[in-house]
């Protein structure tokens, strides 16, 4: 059984016992090999058809495919919901945490204008050739912290504006800022995937930020801006002019009218889906682009508006007062105090959870255990300890400093909170269908069929995650599943070998994103682009980030 609801944070922190992982405390079945597979096989078929066909939120197909598997392999009904809920508590107290936290620093560096901030001064320094690389370095960066779609909403209108400015073909900017984007969150924590699939296989979690990094470096690079110069040759997108950035002009001074419909005006940067001033953001950022006819403004009473163009609007926070999102947050006498905040700052308080960690994963090699210096490493470098600095650094550098006050600050941390819900609840869901499976004791007849057959754990984790992710087109439930599947495999490898099987898998759950991946028909309406093209681009993107960077791990299984 994985370790009780106490132990999460410690597993992802430090190394663990693998052995807990490779059995329950006790069976819940009695059910026969045979049985047990076939359970296992229609639970998962019952979790892809009611994605993929019934068109069920992932949350509660992933429900009923654990009671589908539960019944079949007959499991007690009593013991099937402590397993389920066992799960569910594990995964939310120790991936839940984190992904709260980083979708704080997110909401912060994305309402503050600290990524535009970082994609103006790397695009503004480098010319046409390079362009290329510095979105892909620009995209590698933000998608630290940033999950993935709302990396695409900040960086690809940008993409879109330089593209127009610059003549360079679309697909060259954008294939390299999407690479960036999509490997760190396959492959890189704090993003659900690989905390779940850390948490799962109790890998080390430095040791495999590290690797993943190494990973990463060269996938990027050749699914990025290689492909990207390779495919913008077959595929002539055209940035729609409807998705450009645009920027609201600063509200009117007291007391003077203001013109009707003149609220919208086209400035050189800005982010995506700013709502017109009667039409709210979409839901992807689009809708209200273009806005709407201003109000007329009378005389000691002006438009309201979003103070300093479009950076903090009423949709995109929830008053603390109010508690609820669409409040009026009060932001008068703040338009002349909002600034951008600076590109260094932006960049360290990115990068100082990553640091943190790393610094923790290189104590542990260097230092001898027990010295003053490896416990401060490890209580620092402790996953929910460098996220929680992160936010704090970030209140000040990307909140304080930035000209928010105190309640609006909270109000960015607190509207960054409701938009992910849908994802920890999937991942929750996901963490109690995969204890169900390590519980009926489904993953030990896969470590002894791997065992027989000779199969690398590293091939069976890719593989696994591969199927799964082209039926559902959902990378997370992927990874969830097939790490439930191949856990008990971990007690047979060691640190680095579990790290490895974590990417592994990650880079499975990226495969051949396909018209079943919310992700595919984003990037479509972004770019403008035919299913067919997006196919070409995209979907072949995504494949070659999942082939190249478990090559990338094979060899690193040679070396470490």
């Amino acid at each position: 059984m994985l370790p009780p609801l106490t132990e999460p944070l410690t597993s992802l922190a430090t190394p663990a016992s693998h052995a807990s992982l490779a059995a329950p405390a006790e069976p819940v079945t009695t059910a026969g090999d045979g049985q047990l597979v076939l359970a296992a096989v229609l639970g998962i078929v019952a979790v892809v058809l009611l994605i993929a066909w019934a068109k069920v939120h992932p949350f509660l197909s992933l429900i009923l495919g654990a009671a589908v598997l539960g019944v079949v392999a007959s499991v007690a009904p009593d013991k099937m919901i402590t397993s389920f809920t066992g799960g569910v508590g594990t995964t939310v107290g120790g991936v839940g945490l984190l992904i709260a936290l980083g979708a704080m620093i997110g909401g912060l560096l994305a309402e503050s204008g600290g990524a535009d901030g970082i994609v103006s001064r790397v695009v503004g320094r480098v010319s046409g050739r390079a362009l290329p690389w510095a979105m892909a370095g620009v995209a590698a960066l933000i998608g630290l912290p940033l999950f993935f779609e709302v990396g695409v909403v900040l960086l690809v209108p940008i993409v879109l504006l330089v593209s127009m400015r610059t003549d360079v073909p679309l697909m060259k900017l954008g294939i390299p800022a999407l690479a960036g984007l999509s490997v760190l969150h396959g492959l890189v924590p704090p993003h659900p995937g690989p905390l779940v699939a850390i948490s799962s296989l109790n890998a080390d979690l430095g040791l495999t930020l590290g690797l993943g990094l190494l990973v990463a470096i060269p996938t990027v690079i050749i699914s990025g801006p290689v492909f990207g110069n390779l495919i913008a040759r077959y595929v002539p997108a055209t940035a729609p002019a409807a998705l450009l950035p645009t920027r609201r002009r600063p509200a009117t001074p007291a007391g003077i009218p203001e013109t009707p419909g003149t609220n919208v005006t086209t400035d050189t940067v800005g982010t995506a889906g700013a709502a017109g001033t009667t039409g709210p953001a979409g839901t992807t950022g689009i809708t209200g682009t273009t806005g709407q006819a201003g109000p007329t403004g009378t005389a000691g009473t002006p438009a309201r508006r979003d103070v300093d163009g479009d950076l903090l609007t009423d949709d995109d926070l929830v008053n603390p007062g109010g508690g609820r999102p669409g409040e009026p947050v009060d932001d008068s006498g703040t338009e002349t105090a909002r600034r951008t905040p600076a590109f260094w700052p932006a960049v360290i308080t990115v990068l100082l959870p990553v640091v943190l960690m790393l610094l923790r994963a290189i104590g542990e090699l260097a230092l001898d255990e027990g010295t003053a210096g490896r416990k401060t490493l490890d209580i620092v470098g402790t996953p929910i300890v460098a996220l929680l600095a992160g936010v704090i650094l970030a209140m000040f550098t990307l909140g304080y400093q930035a000209g928010f006050s105190r309640s609006q600050v909270s109000s960015v941390l607190g509207g960054s909170l409701p938009p992910i819900a849908g994802i920890l609840l999937i991942v929750a869901a996901g963490g109690g269908f995969k204890q169900v499976l390590v519980d009926a004791g489904v993953g030990n007849l896969v470590a002894d069929a791997a065992k027989d057959a000779n199969l690398s754990p590293l091939l069976l984790g890719w593989l696994v995650a591969v199927g799964i992710r082209v039926a559902t087109g959902s990378a997370t439930v992927a990874t969830i599943t097939a790490a439930g599947i191949v856990a008990p495999l971990a007690a047979t490898l060691d640190r680095p070998g579990v790290a490895l099987l974590a990417l592994a898998i990650g880079c499975g759950s990226l495969f051949f994103s396909h018209v079943n991946d919310a992700g595919f028909w984003l990037v479509k309406e972004y770019f403008g682009l035919t299913v067919g093209q997006t196919i070409k681009s995209w979907s072949v993107m995504e494949t070659l980030i999942s082939v190249i960077g478990f090559a990338g791990v094979l060899l690193l299984d040679l070396l470490v």
